[in-house]
């Protein structure tokens, strides 16, 4: 009988501790919780995109098109070449240096910060519509 009066006793007391610190819970949580259209209203953060992550959308993986990282000002990379890994979203890239427009290197170099979240396309100084065919400027010749 006394094992039986001491076993309730016992949860008893288990039982109120709990109730005690989900109250604990509950009160420390109200003020974050109070308010909960000021989150909807907030607009998501687009999330920004590597290199690898920018150059996928566009034709033969961006090979031949600039891109910058965002804070660069008049500074771009004409991408050379570009060695994926298995996921697709990573990887490394090369290509050649340009400032304000104009080649600042001959040889391709290695691309630093590829995988950081600042990249960009630079569309005004991507490659042009290749020349006309060597067929039409034969016949503007013959003519």
């Amino acid at each position: 009988m006394t094992l039986m009066k001491r076993a309730i006793s016992r949860t008893e007391t288990v039982g109120a501790f709990r109730l005690s610190l989900n109250l604990l819970r509950n009160f420390s949580a109200a003020p974050a919780s109070e308010n909960p259209s000021s989150d909807a209203n907030k607009p998501k953060r687009r999330k920004k995109k590597n290199l690898i992550e920018v150059a996928q959308f566009l034709p033969n993986w961006g090979i031949g098109y600039h891109m910058a990282k965002a804070h660069w000002n008049g500074i771009s990379y004409e991408i050379t070449k570009i060695n994926l890994y298995k996921d697709g979203r990573h990887g490394k890239a090369w290509g050649i240096v340009h400032k304000d427009g104009l080649r600042a290197a001959e040889a391709p170099k290695k691309i630093s910060g590829v995988h950081k979240r600042c990249w960009k396309y630079i569309p005004n100084l991507s490659k042009t519509a290749p020349a006309t065919n060597s067929a039409t400027a034969a016949d503007v010749q013959a003519a």
